[in-house]
């Protein structure tokens, strides 16, 4: 409560009231200022829980918890890995999306999570796009076309020749209806105008063992699953789905080079958190993870996986994904792809 004063001599009553009125609002700025956290300066000042949105040993889990040390030496907080799998990233991808947007609760997706499954499913938990906030690129996974020994194509070009002449088409193998691997199939169908017929498995490794045994032509598999099989003679690599060729497959070309131009899919990884996250926090992030990502062990480690690092902004994130769901969202209406 206020309580009015006379004026001191050589002060207008005009002047003073306002005096009073200054300093009252600046003592109120500074009580409200005292009450809130510096977002800059202070965080994080506890644990970041930060949630994989697949099993413990799958891809995505390995890359978070590569990245996790330099991460926590950075930010000087321990992170806390949890995985939070099932419907394709969604249930994961959910639980980031309702937390707080404080910085405590982040989430590691792939593109299936932020980028393909407003396509593909016909009811979403959230919307990537307004319920999440980009943080950070953080890695991709290119596709490699194999094929076993004794199939009829030897080649890109052999495999585009036979895959025209069969009107049947030839089979290819992936991981699971909806999947990054049986998306890029389809997109190869569309800008090739083949007839490839996508054959799901529950798993890399399932459709791995498929095209060992011949019961498919074909396989799209993702580098971690396929570099020692191609490296032992098991299966022939036929392209890559990268936009360059691969340094551990120098001499396999990409399908653009092999005659699909413009053809480039890789799956790909991202650091999320909840919108409205402030901008402080997450440009906080987004160096720590930047940072470490440039570590020459991380990049050798993750590189020895089969794993790209990629690095970027916020915006250039968010960006990518926008471009993202529009590119998958005309492959899954073509292709009439639908969840498992």
């Amino acid at each position: 409560m206020f309580i009015a004063t006379a004026p001191k001599r050589g002060v207008s009553a005009t002047r003073a009231p306002r005096r009073r009125v200054l300093s009252a609002l600046v003592g109120l700025s500074a009580l409200a200022t005292a009450g809130r956290p510096a977002v800059a300066q202070d965080y994080p000042f506890q644990p970041i829980r930060v949630v994989v949105t697949f099993p413990p040993g799958g891809s995505t889990d390995i890359i978070a918890r590569v990245l996790s040390g330099g991460i926590e030496r950075r930010l000087g907080r321990p992170l806390v890995i949890e995985n939070r799998s099932g419907a394709g990233g969604n249930i994961g991808m959910d639980v980031v999306a309702k937390a707080a947007p404080d910085g405590y609760t982040l989430g590691i997706g792939a593109a299936g999570a932020l980028a393909v499954n407003p396509s593909l499913y016909p009811a979403m938990p959230y919307d990537p796009t307004r319920d999440l906030a980009a943080v950070a690129m953080i890695a991709e996974i290119p596709f490699v076309l194999v094929a076993y020994p004794g199939a009829p194509a030897q080649s890109m070009a052999g495999l585009l020749a036979a895959a025209r002449a069969r009107p049947e088409g030839l089979s290819v193998a992936h991981g699971g209806n909806g999947t990054a691997m049986h998306l890029s199939a389809e997109l190869l169908n569309q800008m090739a105008g083949l007839r490839l017929v996508a054959v799901p498995f529950r798993g890399t490794g399932p459709s791995v063992t498929a095209v060992l045994s011949g019961s498919t032509d074909l396989g799209m598999l993702d580098l971690p699953s396929s570099l020692a099989l191609i490296r032992e003679g098991k299966v022939r690599a036929l392209g890559v789905t990268s936009a360059h060729r691969l340094p551990g497959l120098p001499d396999v070309p990409t399908f653009a080079e092999a005659g699909v131009p413009g053809y480039e899919s890789v799956g790909w990884f991202g650091l999320v958190a909840p919108a409205r996250t402030p901008a402080p926090i997450v440009a906080r992030l987004n160096g720590a993870f930047n940072e470490a990502l440039r570590e020459p062990e991380v990049t050798e480690r993750l590189r020895t996986l089969g794993v790209e690092p990629r690095t970027g902004s916020p915006d250039a994130f968010a960006g990518f994904i926008r471009s993202e769901t529009a590119k998958w969202a005309e492959v899954v209406r073509v292709s009439g792809a639908k969840p498992e």
